[in-house]
């Protein structure tokens, strides 16, 4: 993904999708919702949300369209461009800054656990990778946070000589550098 943070050079392609969810029953809207939470959308407008275009992008907006038509909806998916450099730039700077909001939740459970010890740090270090791991497949834009918390986590995992030699082997065993 190109860096439109500076505001300068030509705008990019971003898939849309502009949807309506019946309001009952609740379940199919509050699951539409989560789904586009964890795709981590950039929410232009009630009922129309963005991400930078991709095959991937492009394919998941279909599948949660599909989603809302099955709900009794409606949904459309579009390719657009914004109007300017300084628009693509506001709407990366909301997505960074939503991202951030996760990096630095993440860094602090990292620093509240360093007291930790054995299978309890084991299990917040693998816990702690695994939602690094989800912040970063909706992460389009990476804030200064993101560096921030994995070093966090990777001094967690290293000060814990257990913890080390633990997850290294569960490490080997995955296949994991």
């Amino acid at each position: 993904m190109r860096d439109v943070r500076s505001g300068s050079g030509p705008v990019g392609e971003w898939v849309l999708l502009a949807y309506r969810v019946p309001r009952e029953p609740s379940t199919p809207r509050i699951a539409i919702w989560r789904k586009l939470k964890n795709l981590g959308v950039a929410q232009l407008g009630d009922g129309l949300v963005a991400l930078p275009a991709d095959a991937r992008t492009r394919e998941q907006l279909e599948w949660t369209a599909d989603d809302v038509l099955a709900a009794g909806g409606t949904a459309s998916v579009w390719l657009a461009r914004p109007g300017s450099a300084a628009a693509e730039k506001d709407l990366a700077a909301q997505m960074a800054a939503a991202r951030a909001g996760e990096y630095t939740a993440v860094t602090a459970a990292a620093h509240t656990s360093e007291n930790l010890t054995g299978a309890a740090r084991v299990a917040v270090v693998r816990k702690l990778r695994n939602e690094l791991r989800r912040i970063g497949r909706r992460d389009f834009f990476p804030p200064a946070e993101r560096d921030a918390a994995h070093a966090a986590v990777r001094h967690l995992a290293e000060t814990g000589t257990d913890v080390a030699r633990a997850m290294t082997n569960v490490d080997a065993a995955q296949g994991l550098p």
